[in-house]
């Protein structure tokens, strides 16, 4: 049975107190939105698609399924350009490739995991999910990466009960809002474009290492110089959580 607690008030005082609660309420919104703290205990689960958009600090994020010979050379141009990015890798991904794994690690750069096989978790029982993930944290915690908590759902689908089983299992959802679909390779310039003309302050990136992004080595020659021109810093994404007003927004 649901109980309901009813105020009563005697009328001059109802009205005295419907102003006060409404000046109330637009205070705390404001704060809640300029992301000071929150009011409500119980955080709604949540996908991080964006950072902090007063800050110059972007997150550059890449994926990895399959193949091994594109994330050498995108490793390389990284090296190069001393730019730190975050890698989600699958688990069965990692297996195959341990030893590159460890230069990506290596390398300074983030890991994050995109469970163990790359099949998209709303095709999935939720009770397939958590095997997938448990068994995910299984291998990576054998392959000596044992504190990995940023988790990207394969090919970036979730729904509420997927959110809440992550962060029930303590993973950090992690999208993205700038996505050039270098994996359809659409051509170097395209991808080039697209990032350049695109990218604002807090945005997080998504690129691909997988074998299937033919142009994405070539287009990040132009795209990593040309951001920190701009005035944007590569930052991890665990940085870009960290910073005071990082924003969690829901993706629906």
């Amino acid at each position: 049975m649901n109980h309901f607690y009813v105020w009563k008030f005697k009328s001059w005082k109802r009205w005295l107190l419907l102003p006060s609660i409404a000046l109330l309420t637009a205070i705390l919104l404001w704060v809640n939105e300029n992301g000071s703290f929150s009011v409500f205990s119980k955080e709604e689960s949540v996908a991080l698609t964006k950072g902090n958009s007063d800050e110059p600090n972007i997150g550059l994020t890449f994926n990895i399924s399959w193949g091994e010979e594109r994330v050498l050379d995108i490793l390389n141009q990284l090296a190069e350009q001393e730019v730190q990015a975050t890698f989600f890798v699958s688990g069965e991904w990692a297996e195959r490739h341990p030893d590159i794994l460890k230069e990506i690690s290596e390398g300074k750069h983030e890991l994050g995991m995109l469970g163990y096989r790359y099949k998209s978790y709303l095709d999935q029982e939720l009770d397939q999910v958590r095997k997938d993930l448990h068994y995910a944290r299984e291998v990576f915690r054998k392959l000596g990466y044992k504190d990995i908590t940023l988790l990207r759902t394969p090919s970036g689908h979730f729904n509420k009960e997927v959110l809440e089983l992550a962060k029930g299992l303590g993973f950090k959802v992690i999208h993205w809002n700038i996505n050039p679909n270098d994996w359809k390779n659409p051509g170097t310039q395209a991808i080039v474009d697209t990032i350049m003309k695109q990218t604002t302050n807090g945005d997080i990136l998504l690129l691909h290492a997988s074998d299937s992004a033919k142009q994405t080595a070539n287009a990040l020659k132009t795209i990593l110089p040309g951001l920190e021109n701009k005035g944007f810093k590569f930052v991890s994404i665990t940085e870009l959580i960290n910073q005071a007003h990082a924003e969690s927004e829901l993706v629906e």
